[in-house]
Parts: C-alpha cells; sequence; structure tokens
C-alpha cells in the first residue's frame, strides 16, 4: 500500500494535480500465478505534459520506486502504472498505446475506474465504462481494502 501513496505523490508532483483517487482494491494476479495479491487504484489528473512527457515521467515514478523491468511477461512488482486514458485521445504509437489496449478485460481496472468515472466513455468501444464492467467475462477476485477518502488522505499527509 505505501507503494500506491508515494506513487500517488510523486505523480501530483511531476505529472499533475490529482482530482479524483478511486478506493483501494486488492485482487489476484491476472495473466499470471503469483504467491502475493496486488493493490490497484485509479487516479484522474490534470496535467500540462503532453502523452509522451506523460510516460516518461510514470517510468520515472517506477524507477524511483524500485520497479525492475524484465522482459515482456507478466511478473510481481513493487509498482506498475499504466496511462488508461489521456483525455478522448486514441494513440497508437511503438511505446504507448492509449486507451490501454487491456483495461476493457482487466476487473481489477474497471472496478476502480468505474467508482471515479462510471459514465466515461471508451473511445474505442463507444461504451461506458460500467457498461463494459457489466459485460466483463473476468471473474477474478477483488475486494475494496481503503475506501477513496481514506486513501485521500494518506497521499495528502
Amino acid at each position: 500500500m505505501s507503494s500506491l501513496v508515494k506513487a500517488t505523490k510523486l505523480i501530483g508532483n511531476l505529472i499533475g494535480k490529482v482530482i479524483q483517487y478511486s478506493p483501494v482494491f486488492e485482487s489476484e494476479p491476472w495473466g499470471f500465478v503469483a504467491d502475493t495479491s496486488f493493490f490497484n487504484v485509479v487516479l484522474m489528473a490534470e496535467s500540462e505534459l503532453n502523452p509522451q512527457q506523460v510516460l516518461n515521467q510514470v517510468l520515472e515514478i517506477e524507477n524511483t520506486l524500485g520497479r525492475k523491468r524484465s522482459g515482456k511477461e507478466y511478473s510481481s512488482r513493487i509498482i506498475d502504472i499504466d496511462i488508461l486514458f489521456y483525455d478522448e485521445k486514441k494513440i497508437d504509437e511503438n511505446n504507448l498505446v492509449i486507451p490501454h489496449p487491456l483495461l476493457h478485460r482487466r476487473k481489477f481496472v474497471l472496478e476502480p475506474l468505474a467508482a471515479i468515472a462510471p459514465d466515461l466513455i471508451h473511445p474505442g468501444y463507444q461504451t461506458t465504462i460500467t457498461e463494459l464492467l457489466h459485460q466483463l467475462k473476468d471473474n477474478s477476485l477483488i475486494s475494496l481494502v481503503v475506501e477513496k477518502e481514506e486513501f485521500a488522505r494518506l497521499v495528502n499527509e
């Protein structure tokens, strides 16, 4: 949980003002087997940075917090920050795809995202986040760990 708090503070300092926090959820690993579960939160931030600059800052934050990248396989890691959306933009570049190409298949993303942006329209599917969550076939376990107000308090301490 402390990595989420540290990452959120760094996002606020390096990328832009965090204007919304989802609750924190705990989920089982997705796409691989691991001994530990994961904590997930979705943030909404206002930024003057362009998408590539945001990505560069995200990678720097992950590096600062001790993330070691090793290939393309899923694995346990101390922190993983994804850019889910950037306004209504659709971006498909070598190192950056927005909206995130797998968010519509991941309960651990859609559940917290629906908590802060239920009516957000996914530009690739022309449907709301709530509708994507209801259509989801991901039956993985996910549970609320920290309410969003409590997480915001931890970040702002």
